[in-house]
């Protein structure tokens, strides 16, 4: 039984990071993954509960596992990620649910609270990009008039871009006079800038903090769960 449960999971590991690593070349090339593609590796995924002969735990640990599906979907329709999003995660909860090497607990929204966490990369990345401009005395926030919180917000989530692409706008002008919008960008709804000298937040491919928030479930566990735990 052991045996069987650890074939299980190596081959669902090897599939799920097969599906990861794939996707999140296309999100950087494309920006787009069909639905097919999902809905392939599921059904693979799915297909690998029959090469043990105890099946039923298998299947409670799919179903414990999908309890994320109506989340990531209520998510993706507010526009916080992309739909394709939405099903790697559901994809992931039926190839490898709750798959972990460490000791330390995972839940159904490991993946997801880990590629959260992730999120400070970019942030930094948007942060030491606006002080280099700074520093070169770089005029960042010429024509705006806005308060220091808002600047400061503005460099967090991003940075003006001479040549936008795969990026969204949070520039606006009111009355004449060029504003921040921090409003939250719809991931599907909204059109990429094309706009030169433009404020932009990065379109961030985030199949690719999916995968590193998988990664880190792997071999860690749940990072913010386990912060409560101890």
């Amino acid at each position: 039984m052991l045996e069987s449960l650890l074939n299980y999971n190596v081959i669902g590991i090897i599939v799920a990071i097969t599906m990861l690593i794939i996707a999140s070349i296309v999100d950087v090339w494309k920006r787009e993954i069909h639905d097919y593609f999902w809905i392939g590796f599921g059904v693979g995924g799915f297909l690998l509960i029959f090469i043990n002969s105890d099946i039923i735990p298998h299947l409670v640990n799919i179903g414990m596992a999908l309890i994320i599906a109506p989340f990531v979907i209520f998510i993706w329709r507010l526009g916080l990620f992309g739909g394709a999003d939405a099903f790697a995660l559901i994809a992931l909860a039926v190839i490898a649910p709750l798959t972990t090497f460490s000791e330390n607990s995972v839940t159904p929204f490991t993946t997801l609270s880990n590629a959260i966490i992730l999120f400070v990369v970019p942030i930094s990345i948007n942060v030491i990009r606006n002080l280099i401009a700074t520093i070169k005395h770089e005029n960042i926030f010429e024509g705006f008039e806005e308060s220091q919180f808002r600047k400061i917000c503005a460099m967090m989530i991003g940075y003006k871009a001479k040549n936008p692409k795969f990026c969204f706008t949070i520039e606006k002008t009111v009355k004449g006079k060029k504003k921040i919008n921090l409003k939250i960008q719809h991931a599907e709804n909204q059109q990429y800038c094309t706009k030169p000298n433009t404020w932009i937040t990065p379109g961030i491919p985030y199949m690719l903090l999916i995968t590193g928030g998988f990664f880190i479930q792997l071999v860690y566990g749940d990072f913010i769960l386990d912060l409560f735990v101890k």
